[in-house]
């Protein structure tokens, strides 16, 4: 083959190619002739490498069709758009698939912190096992205030946020278990429960309540959606419906591990809260107040927010540019 000669003949089209590959903004008739010329290109250098083999102007062409290919497949959003995108439409379209089976887990939640609770509190066999009465005693006039003024308020706030925090990680990621969220949903509520039957049985039920209520109504939230994200994932290796296992698991991962991420920052509002609002001497209305407007927010974002964006077709997972195309199944 001539090159000299093929040059004289494909330069222009080359050059267009290139222009078309490093322009901002192409309408649709663009795109069509980008894939055209594309596609001549490709077959230009097939043909130079096959009778010359390797050329300067082999690399030449080489590196318009990479620009082509590169304009044609497109590249990620920057990540200033993809943060938008993550807090306005993703996360709170996955926290909105969430909605009912994170009730149906607080419910349950509450049930068996109850049960255990009175239980306890009325069983004196059952409380004689937990510790000496001075020793009990002392947990409800003493231990319990201390657990939260002990330490400094950032401290604590930041040990009580990783603590709460990591739980949250592993019932999403070993949600695939269908053990581990129920494990820790059960010995969290036992743990309540057995803390509540205390305090009651030493008449500090209304501390109990004082001291929990303003950082735990988003604490405990968050624990319920991160577990709930977890049992989803599981479900979608029990029953994948038309997909296989492993596109249905990928894919509840994808999406259910964004709220792994939210909840970190839910969680360290809780912990604020419990660090800086929990320990202070204001009056309790005032601190339940302010955990009650975190739970609120909270439940704007994940309901009203979550269900415009699945309205508008968000479901939590990744783009199909990112992900790559699913493999197309029947029906």
């Amino acid at each position: 083959m001539d090159l000299d000669a093929l040059v004289a003949v494909r330069h222009e089209e080359w050059a267009r190619l290139d222009e078309l590959g490093r322009r901002g903004r192409l309408t649709g008739a663009e795109v069509d002739e980008l894939v055209t010329r594309y596609r001549a290109a490709s077959a230009d250098l097939a043909d130079i490498k096959t009778s010359a083999g390797r050329t300067v102007l082999g690399d030449h062409v080489s590196t318009l069709l990479a620009r082509a290919r590169l304009r044609l497949t497109a590249t990620s959003d920057p990540v200033l758009r993809q943060i938008p995108r993550f807090f306005v439409r993703q996360l709170p379209a996955a926290l909105y698939r969430l909605r009912w089976t994170t009730l149906a887990i607080a419910v349950g939640f509450f049930i068996v912190a109850s049960l255990v609770a009175f239980w306890i509190s009325q069983d004196a066999s059952a409380l004689a096992a937990l510790g000496s009465r001075a020793q009990l005693q002392h947990l409800a006039d003493q231990d319990f205030l201390d657990y939260y003024r002990k330490d400094p308020n950032a401290v604590f706030a930041a040990s009580v946020w990783t603590n709460n925090a990591w739980i949250a990680v592993q019932c999403v990621l070993f949600g695939v278990t269908g053990v581990w969220p129920v494990y820790t949903l059960m010995q969290n509520a036992v743990g309540v429960g057995t803390t509540s039957a205390v305090m009651i049985a030493f008449g500090k039920g209304d501390i109990l309540l004082q001291f929990i209520a303003p950082h735990g109504l988003l604490e405990l939230t968050s624990i319920f959606v991160a577990a709930a994200a977890g049992l989803h994932v599981f479900w979608a290796w029990v029953a994948p419906g038309r997909r296989s296992r492993g596109a249905a698991l990928a894919a509840a991962g994808r999406s259910l591990a964004t709220v792994a991420v939210g909840l970190i920052g839910s969680l360290a509002v809780s912990g604020a809260i419990e660090g800086f609002v929990t320990p202070t001497y204001w009056p309790w209305p005032i601190k339940v107040a302010i955990g009650a407007m975190a739970l609120a927010a909270f439940l704007v974002y994940m309901l009203v927010v979550g269900g415009r964006a699945q309205r508008a077709g968000e479901t939590g997972d990744l783009t199909e540019g990112e992900r790559g195309t699913e493999r197309l199944v029947a029906g």
